[in-house]
């Protein structure tokens, strides 16, 4: 991966070639969208947006042959995270940014796409048909709840803001690797919200849920930065006691497969808010050093003594 972030920051046609091959595809448009956001971040908004007028092409055909308008919003909501994120220097107001973007996001399609939520809805109605009667085979007839097109909207939104904040931070860490090693990790690890950020970002969430079935995939745009701030919290402490990627590896299976750790690491943001579990972490650290060096000098002293 570093050496295709080498090949985009070669020259400008090599990042336009990249760019335009990933947008034109709906399995690769994130790595156009990392890219974009790569040149963005090292070369300023006006590369990035000269660079996105090219990728319009190959994403707006999609949307016309097919009606799919995520690789573009994809597209959109990275680059402006990486602006948010050059002209703030901030990770978290980027990463917090990335509401927004999926807020824009959902109330868009319900605005302009909803021939293709229609598409949407009805393959999952069709899902849903064929999954009931595999489940009824044994006698009881079930029957699953339908999605509305609210509802696949907010998902939707959930989703691009999810990939947009990846995709961002998939630049930043090609940004890191090429031009200061090591950065991206230091900026990760100290990804924090304080106590208004977060208490704001839960009451939208219990907001929204509260309104009902249809709402509830909204609620879940709330809390993604709180889950990248859990998740942040989760690599500075491993790396604190030493743990490698294996570790790391196993909780990210963990995380994917189980709804209730999504839920943990979530809390665990949120308590960060009030605890500050990484100044709580270092002042242990930096008091089990004092206490290293006094027992040090004590024997020094000792040896002395008996010399």
């Amino acid at each position: 991966m570093k050496g295709l972030a080498e090949f985009v920051m070669r020259g400008r046609l090599q990042a336009l070639l990249v760019i335009v091959a990933g947008a034109g595809s709906l399995l690769f448009c994130w790595i156009s969208a990392a890219a974009l956001a790569l040149v963005t971040l090292r070369k300023g908004a006006g590369s990035g947006a000269w660079l996105f007028m090219w990728a319009l092409l190959p994403a707006g055909t999609l949307i016309y042959a097919f009606g799919d308008s995520g690789p573009l919003a994809l597209l959109v909501g990275t680059m402006l995270l990486a602006i948010v994120l050059r002209s703030t220097v901030s990770l978290p107001a980027a990463v917090l940014a990335g509401v927004g973007v999926g807020l824009a996001t959902g109330l868009a399609l319900l605005a302009f796409g909803g021939q293709y939520l229609e598409q949407v809805v009805a393959y999952f109605g069709e899902f849903l048909a064929s999954l009931e009667q595999q489940l009824s085979q044994g006698g009881e007839a079930v029957e699953l709840p339908r999605p509305e097109s609210g509802q696949i909207a907010g998902m939707l939104g959930a989703g691009t803001a999810m990939m947009s904040v990846l995709c961002l931070m998939l630049a930043r860490y090609w940004q890191s690797a090429l031009y200061e090693p090591g950065g991206f990790g230091v900026e990760f690890k100290a990804l924090y919200y304080p106590v208004a950020v977060s208490s704001v970002l839960v009451v939208m969430a219990l907001a929204l849920f509260s309104l009902g079935m249809q709402y509830r995939t909204w609620a879940m745009i709330c809390v993604i930065p709180l889950t990248f701030a859990g998740l942040a919290l989760i690599h500075s402490r491993a790396d604190s006691r030493g743990k490698g990627s294996g570790w790391l590896t196993v909780f990210y299976i963990t995380w994917v497969i189980f709804d209730p750790v999504k839920l943990l690491v979530v809390f665990i943001a949120i308590a960060d808010s009030w605890l500050k579990f990484r100044q709580r972490w270092a002042q242990k650290a930096g008091t089990a050093v004092r206490k290293s060096g006094e027992h040090e000098r004590d024997n020094t002293d000792d040896d002395s003594r008996d010399i």
